[in-house]
């Protein structure tokens, strides 16, 4: 089975650099652009099916994306982390390192428990691999908290201490080809790619 992860394109709480959660935020002008672009670089991928977080900036970049020719589907599985009390204010008040370490697995403040990310995350690729044959193709669109534990889980990486392993931008995607054998994924790292945000440095309020 191949699937392409998808991170949402930008959002103006992204931009500002303030903490989404659960918040309900369209994309921006900017994030527009981000997945225009990458709809024409997707262009010649033939996706069975898209899974897709319910949040709006997630539907709009799964429509921009493949919405005129791939059945789409909303998956509550997929939704960004809860940021509790969190949600809304700047990063720079959020410890990363202290929310993904799987050990610690804090959750104070009402900050949704990493291992919880990780349970439902592997609860999705169960029910697609017990629904899809080895040759589908799927497109997942989703936040950065879930494409991160998603591609821990295909990858079959060793889940334990801080589980952050480098930045994953608005619109970023990744194409990863695994098979599914008893417990245990067996996978192919075949692409990965960043948008370059210099094509994107005019910012629209």
């Amino acid at each position: 089975m191949k699937i392409t992860l998808v991170r949402h394109g930008q959002t103006e709480e992204n931009f500002k650099g303030l903490i989404q959660g659960r918040s309900n935020n369209l994309l921006n002008d900017t994030g527009r652009r981000q997945c225009k672009y990458l709809r024409n670089k997707l262009l010649d991928k033939n996706f069975d099916y898209c899974y897709m977080s319910p949040l709006v900036r997630c539907v709009e970049t799964a429509f921009i994306l493949v919405g005129d020719r791939v059945p789409t589907i909303r998956d509550d599985r997929l939704i960004e982390r809860d940021m509790g009390e969190l949600e809304g204010r700047p990063w720079e008040e959020y410890n990363a390192y202290k929310y993904w370490d799987y050990e610690l697995n804090c959750g104070d403040r009402g900050i949704e428990r990493v291992k919880e990310i990780f349970e439902r995350c592997r609860d999705f690729l169960n029910y697609i691999n017990n629904k899809y044959d080895d040759n589908a193709s799927i497109l997942i669109v989703t936040h950065g908290a879930p494409y991160r534990a998603l591609r821990y889980l295909i990858k079959g990486k060793k889940i334990s201490g801080h589980l952050l392993d480098g930045k994953i931008d608005n619109c970023m995607y990744e194409e990863i080809t695994y098979y599914f054998l008893i417990t245990k994924f067996i996978n192919f790292y075949i692409k990965k790619e960043n948008i370059d945000y210099n094509t994107f440095k005019v910012q629209t309020k």
